[in-house]
């Protein structure tokens, strides 16, 4: 982690206004293309791919650079089955008792349930914790806007996996305490999300959703 005291020169490209604008066209229409996939391949995936996609989730902006984040790269059979299990076993519960009525029918579109064989299928899982706070030579210190900063890094996660050509989900499993026994992961670190990685099944199915037009989702002041 770099000292936020001493200041370095900028390394930026200068573009044009129509190269920008080309770019920015071209980055949409690419991650237009991105959904959330629920089937995937068991088709082995470079790990340097992955690896550098988390490195690119790393240069996420957070609160006064203290970088909140932990990510487990899970590739091993034995422990994507035994999130697996202990995700079912929670979400069991939620579709069972815990989620209300409203809840189940804004998500029936994804013709999803507790079952989650993704998990499973993927070649890679990504755990993704949150710092809530720090213990510097066992004293503890406050982290800033967390949830913020890590939200950030994870959408860079997702978009340079898409960028790559793989698929992901984002799995929001709740609770999830105990991915930190499991993964041993300290106490001052909570689970967020859960994310498979790979390549999409061939006869992989995504729900027709409709995304807002700008219109909807932009005003100009």
């Amino acid at each position: 982690m770099s000292d936020n005291n001493h200041l370095v020169p900028l390394n930026f490209t200068y573009l044009s206004q129509e190269e920008m604008v080309i770019n920015s066209e071209h980055f949409y229409r690419k991650m237009h293309e991105r959904r959330s996939v629920r089937h995937f391949s068991d088709t082995p995936i470079d790990e340097q791919i992955v690896l550098n996609a988390l490195k690119t989730a790393g240069t996420a902006p957070s609160g006064a650079n203290k970088q909140p984040w932990h990510f487990c790269l899970i590739k091993d059979d034995d422990v994507k089955r035994h999130i697996r299990s202990l995700v079912e076993q929670e979400e069991k519960e939620n579709y069972e008792r815990r989620f209300s009525k409203e809840m189940k029918d804004d998500i029936a579109s994804l013709q999803t349930d507790f079952s989650k064989p993704h998990l499973t299928d993927a070649p890679y899982l990504i755990v993704v914790f949150k710092e809530n706070f720090r213990v510097v030579d066992g004293v503890r210190r406050k982290n800033y806007y967390v949830n913020e900063s890590v939200g950030i890094a994870c959408g860079m996660l997702i978009t340079a996996l898409h960028q790559s050509g793989l698929a992901t989900l984002t799995h929001t499993p709740n609770p999830m305490k105990y991915l930190n026994s499991f993964l041993g992961r300290p106490d001052n670190e909570s689970p967020v999300l859960v994310m498979p990685v790979g390549l999409p099944a061939e006869d992989a199915q995504v729900p027709d959703n409709r995304r807002k037009p700008l219109n909807e989702i932009v005003t100009i002041i």
